[in-house]
């Protein structure tokens, strides 16, 4: 029998990609969210293919209902207020972020002998700023603080993670991914970065800082694997309870000259200025060892895709 999996968050920018992923590998699956719009997943062609399901993550009734009534034996939990919502929303961000964690943990718990396995998302964001580690590569050991909102309300929800596992032998596998990107993001706190390739794909000028910082570059259909592989993951396989997970890392001039690789006539402009505040350089060995996860996009495959995706969008000839 295939597993039916609920999808928090399931018709935003990485929740469609990783539905898509989930039904590519035979899930039954049901997205949950506030937003009906199901426009990313019919643009992604699986809008017929999964259940769509409003619902409200911070109402804990709601969450238990939806569980309980669609028979998932499988959550992916992404719903969340990102940096820039975060900061703007501070309550809200908690009541979502940090209650509406809770209150999946807590419908796994009650429904213990339906629900095998909750895979979540929790962020690269729980790691402080690059310069607080001296610039090497960061593995799950390494210390965590973050200096926003959103990366503090994160590492609650590991803490909550590890009591809920180690209390009542729930089975859940946390992610800290990086800086997605790909078509159809809006939001976040790097979504500006989309305009590094989305301007000149379409033949804009666009003008970025930061020119000198490292981002960890992470194509959405990646994330969309990990989150599937920590679904599938056999526990006696696992030896973390959350997993760093990455895609390739460089600059952001690096990134711009990649562009320019593929857009020739690219009208791209980089300064230096400016610091921010991520830390991009995670170990995934784990990640690799445990969940086979293994990027299948670097920069330039990456950017050559989501460029003809949005080329293709405008009526334009692929590159």
């Amino acid at each position: 029998m295939s597993d039916t999996t609920l999808v928090t968050g399931g018709t935003g920018f990485i929740g469609s990609y990783v539905a898509r992923d989930l039904v590519d590998h035979g899930h039954e699956v049901v997205c949950y969210d506030l937003s009906t719009d199901t426009r990313i997943l019919e643009k992604l062609g699986v809008a017929d293919d999964v259940t769509v399901r409003r619902g409200d993550v911070s109402d804990p009734t709601d969450v238990v209902r939806a569980v309980r009534e669609t028979g998932a034996n499988k959550v992916v939990h992404l719903a969340a207020l990102l940096t820039n919502s975060a900061r703007d929303n501070p309550r809200t961000a908690l009541r979502v972020n940090v209650e509406g964690t809770n209150n999946v943990f807590e419908a796994a718990r009650t429904l213990d002998d339906q629900v095998d396995r909750v895979s979540w998302a929790s962020s690269a964001a729980v790691y402080a700023p690059p310069h607080n580690y001296g610039g090497g590569w960061v593995t799950e050991d390494d210390l965590v603080y973050p200096d926003t909102l959103y990366g503090a309300t994160k590492e609650y929800n590991e803490h909550q993670a590890r009591v809920y596992a180690e209390d009542y032998d729930l089975s859940l596998v946390g992610l800290r991914p990086t800086v997605a990107y790909g078509p159809y993001r809006e939001t976040g706190g790097s979504a500006f970065l989309a305009n590094v390739v989305e301007r000149p794909a379409l033949g804009e000028s666009f003008s970025v800082e930061y020119g000198d910082q490292v981002i960890d570059w992470q194509y959405v259909e990646d994330i969309a694997q990990a989150f599937r592989l920590a679904a599938d993951v056999p526990d006696e396989d696992r030896s973390q309870r959350v997993y760093n997970v990455r895609g390739t890392v460089a600059t952001i001039r690096e990134a711009v000259e990649t562009v320019r690789e593929i857009v020739p006539d690219a009208d791209l402009e980089v300064s230096d200025e400016g610091e921010l505040p991520w830390t991009q350089k995670l170990d995934m060995t784990a990640a690799k060892e445990d969940l086979g996860y293994d990027p299948e996009y670097d920069l330039a495959d990456g950017f050559r895709t989501y460029i003809n995706t949005l080329r293709e969008a405008h009526g334009m000839d692929p590159v």
